[in-house]
């Protein structure tokens, strides 16, 4: 059974999982390419290969992470496992203690919508672990998923709120200008504006656009209204080459620097949920105000680039409004007034 040579000073319980594995799960194990002894982590580390997003890979491994941590460590002794060989019942408890154990970044439990990430991502590993034939089944088979609220969890900004950001990025700095401009009009990722490059900024068909890469990889075009064009024109000046947003020191602008920035910014504006407000919650306020002023949804969510109409309907304040009620347009097109 030991096709997988564990070195003279392993752990003992390494061992005892490839004893418990089928014969053939232990083969399929012996495939995966890499040098971790502990069979999880092989498999992580060559899930996390397949990745081709950095943020992605880093929001997976931190998961990845938790879960192993409390099946060997933090669960009740009678629920402590390898995570290769957990059921549904160990998910389950794991789920119930992210919904009531206070995080220590926040000092509050996980959210639903956080927890039903975390799920995604192991629900993903061990589809990735029963393809490659080290697993006959997966521990989240069956296993509920949280019930993520129909509203967005960000904080928003009202559109008199996202005017005055926009006044205080123009009075603090060239960059601060493009920047904001940039999140508030176009609703993109900071992380997508980041890794714009001076190559991205371009023409098409009579536009001013934005290249960015969507989630997955795919490219797509965002338009620029003049505002921003001219706050990104002032900004580039004469370079034409490297990063869109540059860092004091010539190199790419750091997330953490540009997350700085807009808290900054957040209480010089005078916004009241300064202390919540994140960049996200500019994608966020472009769409809630865009929603807002009757811009169809189908546009709002191939702007956001959404897969599915439900995650833009998120951002949609209004839509409880029973002003907005179909029954008044259809009772007017009946003549029943």
């Amino acid at each position: 059974m030991t096709v997988i040579q564990p070195a003279d000073d392993a752990v003992p319980a390494v061992v005892a999982v490839l004893e418990q594995l089928p014969h053939s799960n232990v083969m399929a194990l012996a495939r995966v390419p890499g040098t971790a002894l502990d069979p999880f982590d092989r498999l992580v580390v060559a899930f996390l290969t397949g990745r081709k997003r950095a943020h992605t890979k880093t929001a997976y491994a931190a998961d990845l992470t938790a879960w192993r941590i409390w099946c060997l460590v933090d669960a009740p002794t009678e629920y402590r496992v390898h995570p290769l060989l957990a059921t549904r019942p160990h998910v389950e408890a794991w789920v119930d203690h992210l919904a009531r154990t206070p995080s220590a970044r926040t000092g509050r439990p996980l959210s639903p919508a956080s927890i039903a990430r975390r799920l995604s991502a192991l629900s993903k590993f061990y589809a990735y672990a029963q393809d490659l034939g080290v697993l006959e089944r997966s521990p989240l088979d069956q296993v509920e998923r949280p019930q993520v609220s129909d509203e967005s969890s960000t904080a928003g900004l009202t559109a008199a709120e996202l005017v005055s950001l926009l006044d205080a990025a123009n009075a603090h700095s060239r960059r601060a200008a493009a920047l904001i401009a940039v999140l508030v009009f176009t609703g993109c990722r900071i992380s997508q504006a980041l890794g714009a490059d001076l190559t991205d900024y371009r023409h098409d068909r009579g536009h001013r656009v934005l290249r960015i890469r969507r989630k997955g990889g795919k490219r797509a075009s965002v338009a620029l209204p003049p505002a921003t064009v001219r706050a990104l024109d002032d900004l580039i000046g004469e370079r034409t080459s490297g990063p869109m947003f540059l860092s004091r020191t010539g190199g790419p602008l750091a997330y953490k620097t540009a997350y700085d920035l807009i808290k900054r910014l957040d209480k010089t504006a005078g916004i009241a949920s300064a202390d919540l407000i994140k960049p996200h919650s500019l994608r966020h306020g472009f769409a809630t105000e865009a929603l807002a002023i009757g811009i169809p949804l189908q546009d709002v969510q191939d702007a956001l680039g959404h897969r599915d109409p439900r995650t833009t309907r998120r951002y949609d304040r209004t839509r409880h409004n029973l002003d907005r009620s179909p029954a008044y347009s259809l009772a007017q097109a009946l003549r029943r007034q």
